[in-house]
Formats: structure tokens, C-alpha cells, sequence
């Protein structure tokens, strides 16, 4: 079963991002309300993918990426966000991130992002 470490500062938004995790398989989800928090969970369990907001309190999206990608290197991160600019993708990319998901999604376009990652 993969084990799913999901961040996003929204309750909102984490429930509907599990909905659609829930609908395509996967149910072994921790959440995070920030980078912070995120971090310290990722650093006392092992997660096969992590999936975080990009604009969050105490630390970012882009700054939870560079600082997982100091320890590991292999884990499939996936940015889902609004921001959607090239030069931001490309920040994304450059700090490790292993694909991006522009919000509004369904669970198909998920499910599919998933597969290309091997999860």
C-alpha cells in the first residue's frame, strides 16, 4: 500500500485532494497543514509520495521540496497548486519536484500523475 504525506495549509483542500486519493486507491494518508509540519512528519516516517500546496505558512511548498530532497532523492513529490506560471514550474523542477498538478483537478488527472510516478 503506498503511504501518502499530504500538505496543504487548506482543511478545505487536503479533504478534497484525499476524496480524490480515496477514489482512485489510496488511503494511507497523513496530513500536514504546513511545510513545517509537513517536514517534521516526513522525517519520522517513510512515505512513498508526497503531495504538497505550494503557497503555505511557516514554510513553503518549494522550500518543504528542497529541504526532503536533502535526505531523499528517490520519494515522488507532486506540487498541486494555482501556480502555474512557466518560470514558477520551472522553480519547482529545479528544486526537485518530480511532477505538478495545476488546481482545479479531477480525480483522473490524479490517478494519472500517480501512475506516471510509479505509485
Amino acid at each position: 500500500m503506498t503511504k501518502v504525506l499530504l500538505a496543504d495549509d487548506s482543511s478545505t483542500m487536503r479533504k478534497i485532494i484525499l476524496r480524490s486519493l480515496n477514489a482512485v486507491g489510496y488511503s494511507d494518508v497523513t496530513e500536514a497543514a504546513d511545510g513545517e509540519e509537513a517536514l517534521q512528519v516526513f522525517g519520522q516516517e517513510q512515505f512513498d509520495l508526497v503531495l504538497t500546496d505550494w503557497n503555505m505558512p511557516k514554510k513553503t511548498g518549494l522550500e518543504l521540496i528542497r529541504d526532503i530532497r536533502q535526505s531523499n532523492t528517490t520519494v515522488p513529490i507532486i506540487m498541486i497548486t494555482t501556480e502555474a506560471e512557466k518560470t514558477r514550474v520551472l522553480e519547482a523542477v529545479q528544486a526537485g519536484v518530480s511532477d505538478y498538478l495545476v488546481k482545479p483537478f479531477d480525480a483522473e488527472t490524479l490517478r494519472a500523475k500517480l501512475e506516471k510516478q510509479g505509485c
